[in-house]
């Protein structure tokens, strides 16, 4: 916990109490929307497990999602939905994720902290790091609220369209979900400018 704080600590000492921490989740997906997070954690924080989602099983995800938004000093989300995928690709649209996200937030944060890349469209400072979901606390929050949020809308997706299993694989190609895809077409939720999708697409869809 001590060394992923390591980075909020060095800002934290110059001033800047309200730094946030953004993510995203679901870039590599056939269907559904791009999400992201950004989360500001108060100094002193203590919550114990926190680390790049992809390393947490899923009830474990679950729990400190909740645990993150209930001592957060704010929450702010951003999606973009299929349609905007489509139209702007799907890295400036995880690009516009984030951005939503950061404006989203209920207080203007002092610095922002990115997994990679840099927010276009915001004028908080920013910096982008390498593997900040696994080497900054608040991107590390941010990428588990995010995966909990988008994982929650694609159940909720699955009651609507159940023949593809979104509720298993969410969104992503897995074989059953491809083999899905070629049997039923795709669904108003799949991203029509993915290669997959297009391959798969039944006559006259």
């Amino acid at each position: 916990m001590g060394v992923l704080l390591r980075v909020e600590r060095s800002l934290w000492s110059r001033g800047l109490t309200h730094v946030a921490g953004v993510d995203e989740v679901g870039v590599g997906p056939l269907a559904g929307p791009v999400l992201a997070a950004a989360v500001i954690v108060p100094e002193g924080i203590k919550l114990r497990g926190v680390d790049d989602s992809k390393k947490l099983t899923p009830a474990r995800r679950e729990d400190l999602a909740a645990k993150i938004r209930a001592c957060a000093l704010a929450v702010g989300i951003g999606i973009v939905e299929v349609d905007e995928i489509d139209r702007l690709n799907i890295y400036r649209a995880a690009l516009e994720a984030m951005r939503r996200a950061v404006t989203a937030l209920p207080r203007v944060p002092d610095h922002v902290v990115v997994d990679a890349r840099c927010i276009p469209g915001i004028s908080v400072p920013q910096t982008a790091l390498i593997g900040g979901d696994s080497r900054c606390y608040s991107v590390a929050a941010a990428s588990i609220v995010a995966k909990v949020a988008r994982d929650h809308l694609m159940r909720e997706i699955d009651g609507r369209y159940p023949q593809y299993g979104f509720c298993e694989n969410m969104g992503y190609g897995t074989p059953q979900h491809l083999a899905a895809i070629e049997r039923y077409g795709p669904s108003p939720v799949h991203r029509r400018s993915f290669a997959p999708v297009r391959e798969l697409r039944l006559p006259g869809m």
